[in-house]
């Protein structure tokens, strides 16, 4: 008996290293130190010495069940760019600059192309969000997973000089909401999803007008990621007020989270193209429009408050990154919370 009888390939841990070097390589900033093969991530701080009180951020996040598409579609490719985004728009929304990223694939059995199709979506997310990839970790667990499956997850680590967070305490009355376009379902709400469609390689193959694609085409694109977008708006000289991610929870859950007390968000549902697939989900699902809004993003990754004033300037400097954005409502005096009218 030995360790590969009992379910677990060293060699195969090998070859996926030596497979996945070339993406981690290219994520790499100078702050970097040493290479992939350490027992830890090192990243020089020196640079963030000109900040006045420099906060360190944290984020960590998986796909969830998003990865039973990727089995199905054996599209392994895109779904790292999920688990970064998943964390770095996280300290996006609270001004930071993502600095590192570490993943962890959990697996059944460890088939090296596939591990490193996995870390290039990750290392293609890392790029898009400017953070290094400085580690992570893959796990064989023979008995306790299908060797076809596997989890990802990862964390990352921003900074923000303390004067430059976002946290809401600024928003008031007569502030302006702007929504950022998201690019479809994101990583929230595929277990509801998976009810409403069958999750086959032929119901995912069918084509549908209204979406210009397939349906799994359109399901697996990956989560947007926002940290261009907020650095440009900061770069033209605005103070984002408040900043809400549109996650799991929908709209419901995630606008108040940004929100101080006594005052209340007003989102209009027509101030923004609510993208095909949202109908597609609901009409096939039977949903009610409610649960829609309090699961998926329905069009909007990102909800940002500003100044009346900065609107211009803010919308400009997002589409410079090249994302959609709307003003999609405004800022009132009331209990805590957000309407939808």
């Amino acid at each position: 008996m030995d360790y590969k009888k009992a379910g677990v390939d060293i060699e195969a841990g090998y070859k996926s290293v030596e497979l996945m070097k070339e993406h981690v390589k290219k994520t790499m900033r100078p702050e970097v130190l040493g290479g992939l093969g350490g027992f830890a991530g090192a990243f020089d701080l020196s640079g963030i010495k000109n900040m006045e009180e420099p906060v360190l951020l944290s984020g960590t996040d998986g796909c969830g069940t998003k990865v039973k598409l990727a089995f199905v579609m054996d599209k392994h490719d895109t779904i790292g760019i999920d688990a970064v985004a998943m964390c770095v728009n996280d300290i996006a929304c609270s001004g930071g600059e993502p600095l590192f990223f570490l993943d962890y694939i959990a697996c059944g059995k460890n088939y090296p192309e596939k591990i490193a199709s996995i870390v290039s979506g990750v290392a293609e997310g890392c790029l898009q969000s400017e953070c290094a990839l400085v580690g992570g970790e893959t796990a064989e667990h023979p008995g306790l997973m299908p060797e076809d499956d596997y989890d990802l997850a990862g964390f990352a680590v921003g900074v923000v000089d303390k004067k430059d967070i976002i946290d809401g305490s600024t928003i008031k009355a007569g502030d302006t909401l702007i929504g950022i376009a998201s690019s479809g379902v994101h990583s929230n709400g595929f277990s509801l999803v998976r009810k409403v469609f069958e999750m086959t390689k032929e119901s995912l193959d069918t084509y549908y007008d209204e979406l210009g694609k397939t349906l799994g085409e359109a399901l697996i694109e990956p989560t947007r990621i926002y940290v261009k977008a907020l650095k440009n708006v900061k770069n033209a000289g605005v103070r984002i007020k408040g900043c809400s991610h549109i996650t799991g929870g929908g709209f419901f859950e995630n606008v108040p989270r940004m929100l101080p007390e006594n005052v209340r968000a007003i989102i209009k549902k027509e101030s923004y193209p609510v993208p095909a697939l949202f109908d597609l989900i609901q009409k096939n699902g039977n949903i009610e429009e409610h649960m829609m809004y309090n699961t998926f993003n329905m069009g909007l990754g990102m909800v940002i408050a500003v100044n009346p004033e900065d609107v211009e300037t803010t919308m400009k400097a997002i589409e410079e990154a090249g994302d959609k954005c709307y003003v999609v409502g405004n800022i009132v005096e009331g209990d805590k919370g957000v309407d939808l009218c």
